[in-house]
């Protein structure tokens, strides 16, 4: 006899899926409270369960943590015999049960209270011990396990996921946390990979580098310009060091002023004191630099004060920078 598969998950699929939906009426006035409290304390938030509910709790405390809310997972278990060391009476605990019975987890609820520290608990029972002493509950219940046994935790962890989860992003966009905030905590992913270039993976060096000496005429250093297209160009002295810089915005400037571009030298008109950079410097703090000081370009010098790169702002577009 040969088995569909897909019968029994299509079902186990349809039972997790009205579980999360069913979440909906459980965001009621703790929902906000937990929030709340997470979004005051001074401290981190500890996620805590034993179990199913402690692989879900760690997986909760990781988003937290990715999220711009410090959190971390400390096993019940663990926390009885010298873990509970790890807590603050800033902190702020969530204890995972769905039961709200678990032994584990209710046997440190007393040096929870003891501390002072502030109590959400989700549980499937809002009558259990664990919901009861909380200071905030989140009801995750559900009206049946995809397990056919309803034995084996199913949708109960789906729907505690998803809470967590909703707490998480809610806690999210109080804060403002940003793509760049998130790429702070994940430098192993590809948007942090991003914001740890450095100037010298995005920079153009060698004879892409706009360079003219300080003899150039002014006619001189707009062909480089536009032969360079950085909207700039730098200005060595006879030793090859940067003297300064002439930019479009410059140009614009010495237009209602008689100058002769073809006789006038850009040293006459050039800026002395630039802001520059040095090829190790991240790609995000040159951002950083560029947009406080409004310019859209910047010279990249060697440790003797000479120009061995340039870039722009459409170069950090490029690399996913900006």
């Amino acid at each position: 006899m040969t088995t569909d598969f897909r019968i029994r998950a299509a079902e186990v699929i349809r039972i997790e899926a009205e579980a999360v939906a069913q979440l909906q009426q459980y965001l009621d006035s703790d929902f906000n409270l937990a929030c709340q409290l997470i979004f005051d304390s001074k401290g981190k938030t500890i996620v805590s369960g034993m179990g199913k509910s402690g692989h879900i709790a760690n997986k909760i405390a990781a988003t937290l943590a990715s999220t711009g809310t410090p959190a971390f997972f400390v096993h019940p278990g663990e926390a009885s015999h010298g873990d509970l060391g790890m807590l603050s009476a800033e902190d702020v605990v969530i204890a995972i049960s769905n039961s709200g019975e678990t032994p584990e987890v209710l046997t440190i609820i007393p040096v929870i209270k003891r501390l002072g520290i502030k109590l959400i608990a989700m549980t499937g029972n809002p009558a259990s011990t664990l919901a009861k002493l909380a200071d905030a509950h989140l009801c995750v219940k559900v009206e049946q396990e995809a397990c056919p046994l309803g034995l084996a935790p199913t949708a109960s962890t789906t729907a505690t996921l998803a809470m967590g989860d909703a707490l998480a992003v809610a806690l999210l966009d109080a804060r403002g946390f940003s793509a760049d905030d998130f790429a702070l905590s994940h430098p192993g992913g590809s948007l942090g990979r991003k914001l740890l270039l450095r100037l010298e993976d995005v920079m153009h060096r060698g004879a892409e580098v706009p360079l003219v000496p300080e003899t150039a005429t002014i006619k001189d250093a707009l062909l480089e310009i536009s032969k360079k297209g950085l909207g700039m160009t730098a200005i060595v002295d006879h030793a090859g060091a940067l003297a300064g810089i002439f930019t479009d915005g410059d140009l614009r400037r010495i237009l209602d002023q008689r100058y002769d571009i073809h006789t006038n030298l850009i040293a006459d008109v050039m800026t002395r004191r630039c802001i520059t950079a040095q090829p190790q410097m991240l790609a995000a703090e040159a951002l950083q630099i560029m947009q406080q000081k409004k310019i859209n370009g910047l010279i990249i010098l060697d440790d003797s004060g000479k120009p061995v790169g340039a870039m722009n702002m459409h170069d950090l577009l490029r690399a996913g920078v900006l």
